[in-house]
This record gives structure tokens, C-alpha cells and sequence, in this order.
């Protein structure tokens, strides 16, 4: 039974998946390392730790195959986090570390673009709002804040150009990758000059741009030897984290949706054509030659009951069974948390607002309410947030037929039938293995031609569990959602003149 290698390079893991073509994970492999946040509004990754991440899952990987007598991959195919940036010189050398999507320090270079009226062309272009997630802001920041490494740098690359770079000594990045950056025309598919302009960058500073299911045969003998892969296997491009996502999780036409909740979460659907909003709420990437992704990110996802866990119960929530007792500490409590509300933008929100100054609030805190009704209320302000990022995507791109879910959250039943009382809507689970890792090895068979079509894709995948919606506690939470959705337009200027008070310059 042949196989196709998946891998996901993410924020604080990469993973990889060996796919059969009989849709069997038959191996996956995990390894993690720590994100430099040791200053305000950093968090960057050492680009070599990523490689040699990546490598270890690689060889893992191999290694239990080999144990199990499959031979060589028909393939491997690559899924990466997006917005990331890499100063590159001409050596291939980094000179700085890799800057990730969760870094705010542009954020002043994201509200001069929106204070100069740029924002709405460069979204209904580049198909990503102006924020400080994004790599052309981040490209004014670096060199505003450091000219001497801005000018030194030959290329401003992201981490799985980085890694391709090592594996095959060529700059590329897909269309997914690029359309992501706030630099790509999404509907040309080329470099979008007033981007560039604003960038203050030339083209050829930046990779060169192809398909989703582009093929580099041959990797270099040390990585074969290391890895134990033969040194003319196939590499396939493969696409974005967040587009891929929709592949590993079965939502793969219109009308499918996909909701992921791990470190961060995700509402996106797939469509034939980008779908623009007008208040700019949500984003438009490329998945392939004839699908874009719509939807929109949140910052603070199950991280969020981490942090709230770590720093108010002293819990260490990366045990799963600490994790499982939290949350049935919260189901102690009936939904809405009696009259508890937590706004959940800690770390600053993207969809649907996209301001990096907003912050959490609890809201409605009396004597009566327990440390349950807490927890309960920072899950449900999760929960809340995305269905307001789902309406969005709603009212932009349609009502979706199917809900297919993902991610860390998987792991309590419990906080998952929240979010489909909430919703009242279905919430189907059809693949355990990592959603972007399993769509990267997804479109690695794609690119091999064992299907022509995502849709046939389906073939992958089997129900494996189904949450229905509570009717009554549905209509309960929608009364409580409804309150939501005022929180933030009424506390946002306080958020800003707080902002200000803490960081006086």
C-alpha cells in the first residue's frame, strides 16, 4: 500500500502524517519548540529549530514505517502557518529569527494604513485585512524599526520557503503561502505592485510564486541519508494551514465549513470565487488552481484557557487530564454561566474586528458566581467569538450546509457540544489525525494524480462521531450571544485609552 508524507509546519509543533491511499494514517509524528516572546508584543521562532523540527518528524516517521515495512512515500507535501517573515541575506542565512502571525509589534504600521485610507484597496486586492498578522506590515515595521537588516536582506521569505529552501536550495512559495501576505493579488496571482510599493520592496526580494500542487523532484543526499528517504522522492508544495485544514477535515466543497479550535481557531469554507465583505471581516486565500478559502482566524483559542488556567488557578493545562477537569468543573454550571460573560481578546483579536488593542473582559461578575461560572465563561466567550467570525462568513459567502470540526478541542467531548449548542448546528468529526497535516498529504495524492478533483478526496474519510444541538440550551446561549455581540463596540474605546495609559509612549 503505497503512502504520501504530510507535514505541518505550525506555531509551537510541525507534524507529519504518512496517508495510505486507502485513506489509512498508517504514522504520525509530532515535535515542538518554544516561541521568543521576551519582549511586548514579540513572538518569533529560531528558523533552524523549525528545519530541524521538521527533520525529526521526517525521520520519526520513517522510521516507524520502515518498522512496519511499507517502503518509501509516493511523496511528501507541506503545510505551513501563515504571515510568517525571515529576513534572508544572499547567502541563505537568516538574519533575523522567523517574526509569526501572533507578533504585534506592527501594529502602528497597520494603523497608519488604515489612518491613510489604504486599507480597503489593499484587502479587496490581496484579500487580507490590514493587521499587524500580516507580512507587509510587519515588512514596514522591520524597516522602519531596522533599516540596516531591511537593506541588508536579499530575500523576506516565510518559514516553509525557509524550509524548502533547505531541502531543495530554490525560493519558492505557493499561491496559498503568498496569497496570505498582504503582497499577492488574489485574482491575478502575481505580486500586487502598491503592495510592494507600500512594502517599500522590489519583486525580486520576495520568492518565486507557484501552484499549490507544484512537483520538485529529488531532495539532497545528506537529508535522503538523514531521513532515510530515497533521494529522488517527490516533494509537493502543498498549500497553507488554514486552507489545508478544510482538506483534513472533510469540508470540501461550497457549502462545507470547517471550525477548527487548537492553539488559536478558524471559521473558513471553500469557494470558486474570492468573497469580498465590504467591512472587511474576513480574509480570501488560495487553496488551488480553482478554489479560494474564506473566513476568518481568532487569536484566542484553547490557548485561552490555558492562560487563564496557568495564571489564575496555577493548573498546567497541557495535561489532558487536567484539562478534562477543568471542563467539568465548568459543566457544574448551566449554559450562559448565569449572567457571566468573558470577551476573550487577551491577545488582541483579529476576525472579525482586527484590532490588536482590543482586550478580555468579564462581564456581568457578581457575588453568586464561582470559579465554574468563570471557566465556563471564558469557554463560552471562545465559543461566542466564533460564531461572530461564522455570521460573517455567513452573510459574505452563505449559509453553510455542513460543519466539519477540528483541533485540540477535540479532546473534550463536552467543550465540543457547547459550540453545537451554540451554533445549532450539526458538528461533524471525520479524521483524527492533524486536519492541515492529513490536507497536506491529501493534496500531495492530488498533485500525484490519484484523484482529479478535491471532492473526491471524500473517499479519505468516515464519520467518526457527531455532536447534535441542545434546543434548549441553543435558545438559551443565543440570548446571552446576542449581549456578545454589543461588548466590543462599547468597550472600545476604553481598551484604547487604557492602551495608552499602560504604554504612555
Amino acid at each position: 500500500m503505497r503512502f504520501f508524507i504530510g507535514i505541518d509546519i505550525g506555531t509551537t509543533h510541525t507534524k507529519a502524517i504518512a496517508l495510505q491511499s486507502d485513506g489509512f494514517v498508517a504514522a504520525t509524528t509530532v515535535a515542538g519548540y518554544e516561541p521568543l516572546t521576551d519582549a511586548p508584543g514579540k513572538h518569533e521562532l529560531r528558523p533552524t529549530e523549525v528545519f530541524e523540527a521538521v527533520m525529526t518528524v521526517w525521520r520519526e516517521l520513517m522510521l516507524e514505517i520502515n518498522s512496519k515495512g511499507l517502503g518509501q512515500p509516493a511523496g511528501i507535501a507541506f503545510s505551513s502557518a501563515m504571515h510568517s517573515l525571515i529576513a534572508i541575506d544572499h547567502r541563505g542565512v537568516p538574519l533575523t529569527n522567523c517574526i509569526t502571525w501572533a507578533d504585534l509589534r506592527s501594529q502602528p504600521q497597520a494603523e497608519k494604513i488604515k489612518a491613510a485610507g489604504l486599507a480597503n484597496d489593499l484587502y479587496h486586492h490581496t484579500g487580507t485585512p490590514v493587521h499587524p498578522m500580516s507580512p507587509l506590515c510587519k515588512l514596514i515595521w522591520l524597516r522602519e524599526e531596522s533599516p540596516d537588516i531591511f537593506n541588508q536582506a536579499a530575500k523576506f521569505i516565510g518559514i516553509k520557503e525557509y524550509v524548502i529552501y533547505r531541502l531543495t536550495g530554490a525560493w519558492l512559495v505557493d499561491e496559498s503561502i503568498a496569497s496570505a501576505t498582504g503582497l499577492l493579488d488574489i485574482r491575478t496571482r502575481d505580486w500586487y505592485a502598491s503592495a510592494l510599493k507600500l512594502a517599500g520592496i522590489a519583486r525580486d526580494r520576495l520568492s518565486g510564486i507557484v501552484s499549490t500542487g507544484f512537483i520538485h523532484e529529488g531532495i539532497g543526499k545528506d537529508i535522503a541519508a538523514y531521513t532515510g528517504t530515497d533521494a529522488n522522492v517527490t516533494l509537493v508544495m502543498g498549500a497553507s494551514d488554514g486552507c489545508l485544514a478544510n482538506i483534513g477535515s472533510n469540508a470540501l466543497e461550497p457549502g462545507d465549513c470547517s471550525i477548527t479550535i487548537g492553539t488559536s481557531g478558524a471559521v473558513r469554507v471553500i469557494s470558486s470565487e474570492p468573497a469580498n465583505d465590504e467591512r472587511s471581516r474576513i480574509f480570501n486565500y488560495i487553496l488551488d488552481e480553482t478554489h479560494y478559502v474564506c473566513g476568518g482566524p481568532l487569536n484566542n483559542g484553547g490557548a485561552l484557557v490555558g492562560w487563564y488556567a496557568d495564571h489564575f488557578l496555577q493548573n498546567d493545562t497541557r495535561s489532558a487530564g487536567d484539562m478534562e477537569a477543568l471542563i467539568a468543573q465548568a459543566a457544574t454550571v448551566p449554559a450562559g454561566a448565569e449572567g457571566l460573560l468573558f470577551l476573550p481578546y487577551v491577545r488582541g483579536e483579529r476576525a472579525p474586528v482586527w484590532d490588536a488593542g482590543a482586550r478580555g473582559a468579564m462581564v456581568g461578575l457578581d457575588h453568586r458566581h464561582t470559579q465554574a461560572h468563570m471557566i465556563r465563561a471564558v469557554i463560552e466567550g471562545i465559543n461566542y467569538a466564533v460564531q461572530d467570525i461564522a455570521m460573517a462568513v455567513k452573510e459574505t459567502a452563505g449559509a453553510p450546509k455542513h460543519i466539519f470540526v477540528s483541533g485540540g478541542f477535540l479532546k473534550s467531548p463536552q467543550w465540543v457540544q457547547w459550540l453545537a449548542d451554540l451554533l445549532g448546528q450539526r458538528l461533524v468529526v471525520t479524521a483524527a489525525a492533524d486536519a492541515s497535516a492529513m490536507g497536506a498529504a491529501i493534496m500531495g495524492w492530488k498533485a500525484a494524480g490519484l484523484f482529479s478533483d478535491l471532492s473526491a478526496a471524500r473517499q479519505f474519510f468516515q464519520p467518526l462521531q457527531a455532536y447534535e444541538p441542545d434546543a434548549s440550551n441553543h435558545r438559551i446561549l443565543q440570548q446571552y450571544y446576542e449581549v456578545y455581540t454589543g461588548l466590543y463596540n462599547q468597550l472600545q474605546h476604553s481598551f484604547e485609552k487604557l492602551g495608552r495609559l499602560r504604554d504612555p509612549s
